[in-house]
């Protein structure tokens, strides 16, 4: 028997934990800390889905309703965004997928325009049931660096990457693996900016960042240089398994010798060799058939190069194409 599950109060809790532990691709975005964490948000709109056979939970989906900016701008931007991708169990049957999936798509169609997969492991085997719902699937890259020892990541680390870490430390700047509130708040400022001016997305507010400082799964690696923070990585972890680089950035080229990105983005890899966490998970490397410099950046710290992809489910495909002309107009702008 399949049963579907839209509350939260309503899953087993145990099963939930122990399908994060046996499913072939976990991630920590489908954890239950992770869902009371966005719940903890006065922003954010979070919502969990599941769907159990035989009383055995076999399927969940965590994410949240994300709008930007005013009234009209919020209408027309509204999506529901599923980081990570679903938590399936290795042999969750065809039809409670599809079960699942529907549900998603009647649930969400009153508050979302689109439905967005993004996935952090290989969906492959599930590829043919999300499309046969009405999912298309795009084409979506990754760097995945092998952290099991530091000999490992030390022979895949580029030899330009090698240097700029070098002659960053060798000039003074350092790796604060535990910051101040204020130092946080300084990091989020330079974060507004790179945002603001080159990635041109929304950013979310302090408030999410400030609290998922006190977060126990949470690790931010802040760069300092006299004093001064210039840059830093935002990192979660699952449990040891997989280090996930969620946000980074730093002020490039503003100091003689000294490379904050790259210094933020190896205090991640080193904190996950250090700490027995093998492996490291970039967060996405861009379109594969458009350039993309952040790429060509991830690309020297000897990942490997992986395509999980996303699955797009366009609900109201007018006000999709509205929405979506009305970014790059606003892009243009900026």
């Amino acid at each position: 028997m399949i049963q579907i599950y839209n509350c939260i109060d309503r899953l087993d809790l145990y099963q939930w934990n122990k399908l994060t532990e046996t499913s072939s691709n976990t991630s920590f975005f489908q954890t239950k800390e992770c869902y009371d964490f966005y719940a903890s948000l006065s922003f954010m709109e979070p919502f969990v889905f599941a769907v159990s056979e035989n009383n055995i939970l076999k399927g969940v989906v965590v994410g949240y309703i994300q709008k930007d900016g005013g009234r009209l701008k919020q209408f027309f931007s509204r999506r529901a965004i599923v980081p990570g991708g679903a938590l399936l169990a290795n042999d969750i049957s065809e039809e409670a997928l599809k079960s699942l999936l529907l549900f998603c798509k009647k649930e969400l169609a009153s508050k979302a325009i689109y439905i967005e997969f993004r996935n952090y492991n290989d969906y492959s085997l599930f590829r043919p049931v999300f499309e046969s719902v009405g999912f298309d699937y795009k084409a979506h890259l990754n760097f995945h660096v092998n952290c099991v020892s530091e000999d490992v990541v030390k022979k895949n680390l580029g030899n330009s990457r090698k240097r700029d870490i070098r002659t960053s430390l060798r000039d003074g700047a350092e790796i604060v693996g535990d910051p101040t509130l204020q130092e946080v708040e300084t990091y989020y400022g330079i974060l507004s900016g790179l945002y603001r001016t080159r990635v041109k997305t929304p950013l979310f507010p302090f408030e999410f960042f400030s609290k998922l400082y006190k977060e126990h799964f949470c690790k931010f690696l802040l760069i300092r240089l006299k004093g001064e923070i210039i840059g830093g990585t935002v990192c979660v972890i699952l449990k040891k398994r997989v280090m996930y680089e969620w946000f980074a950035c730093g002020l490039d080229g503003k100091f003689k010798n000294i490379y904050p990105s790259t210094l933020a983005t190896w205090s991640g890899i080193k904190y996950a060799t250090d700490h027995g966490i093998p492996l490291f998970d970039m967060m996405g490397a861009g379109k594969p058939d458009e350039g993309y410099g952040v790429r060509d950046f991830k690309a020297k710290f000897g990942g490997k190069l992986v395509e999980h992809g996303r699955f797009l489910c366009v609900i109201q495909p007018l006000l999709f194409h509205i929405g979506k002309l009305g970014v790059k107009l606003l892009k243009a702008r900026k």
